[in-house]
């Protein structure tokens, strides 16, 4: 960090951005002290809200001369502390780089900014009957999105924000701009660098513009629900609509207690029982038969309660109920809620899924499962009392040994919710000897560790 004083350094930044720039108020530096983790607040020292590239160069620059560190902001709904200046310094929030800067419908391709969120980018979009899929839940800016790697209910059939992006402008702490890609679809020239920095959550550069690929929005689009007496049973149904090839746009699951816990929230009348969620979409035809194989094949394999949304508003409310699930457990006074991330291959999911309901059973903890079944996602939510260190300890002991069983079984620690604070300790477990080649690239990109400094390795 700099000599001089926190008061002096500010003032110099202020002089060299335009008016409104920059705060300091309480209200701010609160606003970008936390997240939707459950990770401790740190206020940055400063906010700065960049209107362009060249303002975040100014703002590197004057970083990297004053060695104050600089974690970007997006819309705050992390869940592993990413965004949490734990060094103070400056938070760069990107609220006012929101623009669309390049639409060619005709290519299926957009190029924004990084602040622009994935609804308003749609609300643009699917006038042209176009969407960008992927859907995390909460309505994340892309910057973020791109930098955690995120993805959601969708990513079964359209995969991670990795393979959605086809190039980005980024600033390096040096003050260089880079472009990882281009236009086109594909490429075999060079090193892959866009895969270094999708992910990377703000420790190796700022991205500050993003080419994203776009899909057309399906003709028609079913929902439908089952029930299964366990979770195991859940995972295997769902592992078997895969091998049959039949075409889902999402297929998630939800435990017993979760379906309770939501309907308290929201009274959604769900059934209380282990379920999966299904979306088809494609063609009329196309998704009806779709829809009529997973039928049988749910049935064939003992599920209960199978049901098809009857209209569109039924189909968002089931798929509101499905993203309300961890709000659900949340919305109680006087408690703190946990969550877990883990990604198994498939085949590993239905042990792994009995393992965690046992896990929570046997805590005396309130807490479910939920998650992308489809690719072998899912979540813990597990409430637990802040004032008590031995709820507290359980709680996440319960997401600690199921992290390192989904490592020790070919898997990883976290789907899409990115490392941030709370995956640190299983990086050595999950990557090994590659955590040398990290700590490098870290060392040849961010010399000073100035770049959201203390997540990922360290």
């Amino acid at each position: 960090m700099s000599t001089e004083t926190t008061a002096d350094w500010v003032k110099i930044l202020s002089s060299r951005l335009t008016p409104g720039q920059l705060s300091t108020s309480e209200g701010e530096r609160y606003r970008h002290s936390h997240d939707e983790s459950d990770h401790p607040p740190s206020e940055p020292d400063v906010v700065c809200f960049p209107e362009s590239t060249e303002d975040v160069q100014t703002v590197l620059a004057f970083a990297r001369d004053h060695q104050i560190p600089v974690t970007a902001f997006g819309a705050g709904s992390g869940l592993e502390g990413s965004a949490i200046p734990i060094r103070k310094g400056i938070s760069l929030n990107f609220e006012r780089m929101n623009q669309v800067l390049h639409f060619a419908p005709e290519d299926l391709l957009v190029t924004v900014q990084p602040g622009i969120t994935r609804l308003a980018l749609n609300r643009r979009i699917n006038r042209h009957g176009l969407q960008f899929p992927i859907d995390p839940g909460a309505d994340a800016t892309i910057g973020g999105m791109a930098a955690t790697n995120a993805s959601g209910t969708t990513a079964v059939r359209y995969g991670v924000m990795r393979d959605q992006i086809l190039d980005m402008e980024v600033v390096l702490a040096n003050g260089s701009i880079i472009h990882t890609g281009t236009k086109a679809k594909k490429s075999s020239s060079g090193y892959s660098v866009g895969g270094l920095f999708v992910g990377s959550e703000g420790t190796l550069g700022i991205i500050t513009e993003i080419t994203l690929k776009l899909h057309a929005i399906p003709e028609h689009t079913i929902a439908a629900s089952c029930t299964f007496d366990t979770p195991g049973e859940c995972a295997q149904a769902a592992n078997s609509v895969l091998l049959m090839g039949i075409p889902v746009q999402r297929m998630e699951f939800v435990d017993a207690s979760s379906i309770q816990k939501v309907n308290e929230y929201g009274g959604y009348g769900l059934p209380e029982k282990h379920s999966l969620f299904f979306e088809f979409a494609g063609l009329t035809q196309s998704a009806i038969e779709d829809a009529r194989l997973a039928e049988e094949l749910m049935k064939d394999l003992g599920a209960h309660n199978w049901h098809v949304a009857a209209d569109a508003e039924e189909r968002a409310n089931i798929w509101k109920a499905r993203h309300e699930m961890a709000y659900a457990y949340r919305h109680q006074p006087g408690v703190s809620v946990t969550g877990g991330d883990v990604c198994v291959p498939i085949s590993k999911l239905p042990d792994l899924l009995e393992h965690g309901r046992e896990l929570i059973e046997a805590s005396g903890l309130e807490g479910g499962l939920l998650g992308h079944i489809g690719d072998g996602n899912f979540h813990t939510c597990i409430v637990y009392d802040p004032e008590s260190i031995e709820q507290k300890q359980l709680a996440f002991g319960i997401n600690d040994q199921l992290a390192f069983r989904a490592i020790e079984l070919g898997g990883s620690c976290t789907g899409e919710h990115g490392v941030g604070l709370g995956k640190q300790k299983f990086q050595e477990a999950e990557h090994g000897e590659a955590m040398v080649l990290f700590k490098n690239v870290k060392q040849l990109l961010d010399p000073d560790n100035l770049l959201n400094p203390g997540k990922v390795i360290g």
